[in-house]
């Protein structure tokens, strides 16, 4: 999120937070569009009057340099030709200020599942499948329950499917950036990860690969 209003930005961190979302944020286009060049982020939600470099020339210099992570603009400004203006530079959709945070949550999540859908919306390993659009996860004929962390981290596996996910790629993934809690976290997770996924099956996905992280694969 890139927003120089701090409170805004904070009560937004908040919600989003609490929908189980990992929410970094910047307070200046200068900021905002460095973070957006080095992380991988899902989605950027860019405020157009910003510090530094304003949002229109933020994601104009964004989609210049192949960054195409969807960009949701935030705005007091109400015209018609300003709406235009943000789209034409390369912005999926534009949500006028003052706005409800409901609001804001059904567009977060209809850019996510388009970005989803563009991509891949069904992630497979094995007789393992996860549903990005629905945030369901199947193993054989059953249905597994997992929370929006375990899901998360669950993602983050699958899309790395035989590669080395490390415990900070995850605590970035989850969480934020700016997270300075204990990284045991992460193993606390992973073991609940394994009792609902691994455990019923008794065919071990998720592998550990020591002193270095984990990854999802069918160990042969």
């Amino acid at each position: 999120m890139v927003e120089d209003e701090k409170d805004l930005a904070e009560n937004l961190k908040k919600g989003l937070t609490e929908q189980g979302y990992a929410v970094d944020v910047a307070l200046d286009g200068e900021e905002g569009e460095f973070l957006a060049e080095t992380e991988p982020f899902d989605l950027i939600i860019l405020d157009l009057m910003l510090p530094k470099i304003d949002g229109v020339t933020v994601c104009k210099n964004l989609r210049e340099r192949g960054v195409n992570t969807p960009v949701l603009m935030l705005t007091a400004k109400s015209r018609l030709e300003d709406k235009v203006e943000g789209f034409n530079t390369g912005a999926d959709d534009y949500l006028t200020k003052p706005f409800s945070m409901v609001e804001l949550f059904v567009r977060v999540k209809a850019l996510l599942k388009r970005k989803d859908q563009i991509e891949l919306p069904v992630l497979e390993v094995e007789d393992l499948k996860i549903d990005l659009f629905k945030h369901e996860v199947i193993r054989g004929p059953a249905k597994i329950i997992l929370t929006p962390k375990e899901f998360s981290i669950l993602e983050l596996l699958a899309k790395n499917k035989d590669g080395i996910v490390t415990r900070t790629m995850i605590l970035d993934h989850v969480w934020d950036t700016n997270y300075a809690g204990n990284s045991n976290i992460v193993d606390v997770l992973i073991g609940t990860l394994r009792k609902k996924v691994d455990k019923p099956s008794g065919v071990k996905l998720i592998q550990t690969v020591y002193g270095v992280g984990f990854k999802l694969s069918k160990k042969i």
